[in-house]
């Protein structure tokens, strides 16, 4: 009785122990997903927002006397 209380001990000992370690890969992997996203957003506002602002730009340098060209 003794010997499967020690192996079912050391069995939650290495479970525990091997539950913090994957944890730790765990959140890495999470923040390399959540910079892959943020850097799609950042492509995808560039790509629509990016005529829109030029233009934007384009209209105000004609605007300004003497604005450059």
């Amino acid at each position: 009785m003794v010997s499967l209380f020690a192996t079912l001990h050391v069995l939650g000992i290495k479970a525990t122990e091997r539950l913090r370690r994957e944890e730790t890969g765990a959140t890495a992997v999470e923040y390399g997903i959540m910079v892959g996203l943020i850097a799609v957003v950042i492509i995808a506002a560039v790509t629509f927002l990016g005529t829109d602002l030029e233009r934007l730009f384009e209209e105000i340098v004609t605007a300004i006397p003497g604005g450059a060209v």
